[in-house]
């Protein structure tokens, strides 16, 4: 059983220990064979680089600017990150990008700005954009709705009802992320499951964080995508390989990774 884990950050050195490649191999090893890795802050660029070269058959990258991570230049940081794509380097998404008014609820201006700017530059790119969506949804709707075209995107760590669910889809043909969230005791999640039409569903750990139940406060890694995976297949009543086959095609098709 081959898996795809749609969004790790496992470059994270210090999460990590510095062992991060031995963490990638730990993934290869439970069938997790194919990984994306967001970057989130410019501090983040050269570690990502470097693990994802280490594993070319195993591991592709996503750059963007996290909104909780936007410095005191924002726009110049967008610049470094602009350049990125200028200057060639393969990355198969602008990511992970959106709106976070859970822990700063006065910065939404400059974020949706922000986010703005850089689903522009995927429309320009033509690549698919991951969005982070937390405590902000009607502001990550109105980025959307004002863009000249509407980008292939994933609502990545998807933990919302399904009536936000509907709303997603009723703006665009979107993708949503599935988490560890989705296995804990105290998790609606798996209410909303029955909205997301299986297309559009993807799995992902968002390794360092979120581990799922049984690892439930543990560093999260993207070994641990199987439980996932399973505790799907357990909400959905199917096989868990039917869930493995299902999402690995959509996320594959998602970041055109043939």
């Amino acid at each position: 059983m081959e898996l795809f884990d749609s969004h790790t950050h496992l470059y994270d050195r210090e999460a990590y220990e510095g062992a991060n490649a031995d963490v990638v191999k730990r993934a290869i090893a439970a069938g997790v064979t194919r990984m994306v890795m967001p970057n989130a802050e410019l501090e983040a660029i050269a570690p990502l680089k470097e693990l994802a070269a280490q594993f070319p058959g195993n591991v592709r990258m996503a750059m963007g600017l996290h909104p909780t991570e936007l410095t005191d230049d924002p726009f110049g940081a967008l610049e470094v990150i602009e350049g990125e794509f200028a200057e060639g380097h393969p990355y198969v998404a602008v990511g992970e990008i959106g709106i976070d008014l859970y822990w700063d609820d006065t910065k939404g201006d400059i974020q949706q700005q922000v986010f703005d700017r850089q689903c522009r530059l995927a429309l320009e790119q033509d690549l698919p954009v991951i969005i982070h969506c937390r405590n902000g949804l009607d502001e990550t709707l109105e980025v959307l709705q004002g863009l000249p075209k509407l980008p292939q995107a994933v609502f990545h760590s998807f933990c919302g009802t399904a009536r936000e669910a509907e709303r997603i889809q009723e703006l665009g043909d979107f993708h949503f992320g599935i988490n560890g969230i989705v296995t804990f005791k105290n998790s609606d999640l798996r209410n909303s499951l029955p909205a997301i039409p299986d297309d559009r569903l993807m799995i992902e750990t968002d390794s360092p964080y979120l581990a799922p139940h049984p690892k439930r406060g543990r560093t999260n890694e993207s070994s641990f995508l199987p439980y996932i995976a399973s505790h799907i297949a357990e909400c959905k009543n199917v096989d868990v390989e039917e869930i493995a086959a299902l999402t690995t095609a959509n996320a594959s098709r998602f970041f055109r990774w043939e």
